[in-house]
């Protein structure tokens, strides 16, 4: 996915929300702070330092990576404005004190969306992007295809059978997500330098638990998870890393890799070395006949084939004020915004229950079937559904995921299904919050998507996801949080969804196609007419 922005999540120059297969990288803090968990010793920042002109000259990469922008932050606010009028229309007429401070609560839901605010630092022609330039994707000024298909067709062959020389000083390594110390390196370098918002108060607290369920997938390959470690002191110091996954674009079903987690040291960040950890990752790939990619990125890269935009429904809104997260509206008042978005103890669904490995067969032919009508989507097996959605309480691990199904009383046939998953932001230096946690909307199935009645589906799911935000509220989360993409145009609004600025671009690695709609409408809202083109949930 952003919450620190998580979303650049996925495979991007600036590692969230959050992806060379494309990175989802996720708005890192700026390259020069040091931050806490530094763990860089003084020999290592040295040696970094000694090579990064001769890094510069070595590697050809974008000019950002992941830094935060160094406006002013009276410009940063006028950039916002600027770039969003339904913003300029909201806080019309607010004193200008009052507006800035909606307005730098507004940027810290973009944080917990993991998503990173426009910038003319990140908006750049093709020209300004020169590593994507010698890269298989679209460029800005391309037609629209007339065919669809891999842009360079790769012999693996003539694939190098090396990695790419590191600066000295640094090393490449291939992580054991097996080993739990290696593990617990990987969890410390993401959760010290992969996210955190610009003005430090957020960021992600990943857990080894979460990184177990995302990183070792069904088909899962050691080799796909990469890192660099100072010589000297042994510390890891960046990593990305890919799983395998069955994507479908429009017809034509992929053998395609999800890249995700590219994240690297702050004291590293202008080493350039995002460029070389995305080639590395492409390579490993090419090695093993995986040719394509998805990513997602927060800020426009050359070229996106959907956008998406994130959406938040406040469960404690009283919490969320209190942390800065959401803002008191002009003309409510505390009391009125808690009772707005209060919600029922119980749900309402009958033959609403957990889902259970029982349950698998159901939901994947279910899921199957509802992914069908989208154009860019994953092809999931059995082993996936039960990876992704199942959660074994005899696993002796934390719940990452939680999932439930709709059963039949007199057929027992699962008609519907739906899930999200934690992803828990820490609160820096506040006095009375020290976290916030975060669903997000993950997969949903329903029959009633197979009838081709709008209508009916858009009451089912409204009934859905209400038991949907009942059951994270009962499970102690803060904020749920959704994309514009799925059929979630039918429920944002009556569910109380409120519009976040962060937007999540989709992309694909060495394939050119065809625009595919995102679930907005030209003013980059949800709409039920743009619905049916994503169908991909990257995290």
């Amino acid at each position: 996915m952003s919450e620190p922005n998580k979303s650049d999540g996925n495979w991007s120059s600036s590692s969230t929300t959050q992806p060379e297969p494309p990175v989802s990288t996720t708005g890192q803090a700026s390259a020069g702070d040091q931050g806490e968990g530094s763990g860089m010793t003084q020999e290592d920042s040295q040696a970094a330092g000694k090579k990064r002109k001769k890094s510069k000259a070595k590697h050809e990469g974008p000019e950002s990576e992941g830094g935060t922008d160094t406006a002013s932050d009276n410009q940063q606010l006028q950039n916002l404005i600027a770039s969003n009028p339904t913003l300029k229309k909201h806080f019309a007429g607010l004193e200008p004190e009052k507006m800035e401070e909606a307005l730098r609560k507004l940027k810290l839901e973009e944080i917990l969306s993991g998503m990173s605010p426009p910038s003319a630092k990140r908006q750049k022609d093709m020209a300004g992007y020169k590593f994507w330039k010698t890269q298989p994707v679209p460029a800005f000024d391309d037609q629209r295809p007339t065919e669809e298909g891999p842009i360079k067709m790769i012999e693996i062959d003539r694939v190098s059978k090396k990695p790419a020389p590191l600066i000295d000083g640094f090393e490449w390594v291939t992580m054991n997500l097996d080993d739990p110390a290696e593990l617990s390196e990987v969890y410390e370098l993401l959760s010290h330098h992969y996210v955190e918002d610009d003005e430090a108060m957020f960021r992600f607290n990943y857990s080894p638990a979460f990184f177990t369920w995302a990183l070792k997938a069904p088909g899962w390959t050691k080799d796909w998870h990469i890192g660099v470690r100072a010589t000297k002191s042994r510390k890891l110091v960046a990593f990305i890393s890919g799983i395998p996954i069955g994507l479908r674009v429009r017809k034509t079903v992929l053998k395609s890799s999800e890249i995700n987690f590219l994240c690297i040291h702050k004291k590293l960040r202008s080493n350039r070395l995002a460029p070389v950890l995305i080639k590395e990752v492409t390579r490993r790939c090419y090695q093993i006949g995986t040719f394509q990619a998805i990513y997602t990125v927060g800020h426009i890269l050359p070229t996106p084939v959907s956008t998406c935009r994130y959406y938040h429904r406040c469960l404690d809104w009283e919490k969320l004020y209190e942390v800065g997260f959401s803002p008191l509206p002009s003309g409510s008042t505390v009391q009125r915004q808690i009772i707005r978005y209060k919600l029922p103890t119980t749900t309402s669904t009958p033959g609403l229950r957990p889902m259970k490995s029982k349950d698998v067969p159901a939901v994947q032919s279910l899921l199957k079937r509802y992914l069908d009508r989208f154009e860019l989507a994953q092809e999931f097996t059995e082993e996936e559904v039960e990876h992704w959605l199942v959660h074994h309480e005899d696993s002796g691990r934390e719940q990452v995921v939680w999932a439930y199904v709709v059963e039949e009383e007199n057929t027992h046939r699962i008609t519907d299904f739906f899930s999200f998953y934690n992803l828990e932001s820490t609160v820096i230096g506040h006095k009375k919050h020290n976290a916030v946690r975060a669903a997000y909307s993950f997969y949903y199935a329903s029959e009633k998507a197979l009838t081709g009645n709008m209508a009916e589906l858009k009451v089912r799911l409204n009934e859905l996801m209400k038991d949907a935000l009942i059951l994270a509220k009962n499970a102690k989360f803060d904020v749920f949080n959704a994309l514009s993409l799925l059929d979630n145009p039918l429920f944002l609004d009556d569910q109380k969804f409120g519009m976040g600025d962060g937007r999540l671009h989709y992309y694909l690695y060495n394939y050119r196609a065809a625009p595919i709609q995102g679930g907005l409408d030209a003013q980059q809202n949800a709409s039920e007419k743009h619905m049916g083109g994503i169908g991909v949930v990257m995290l």
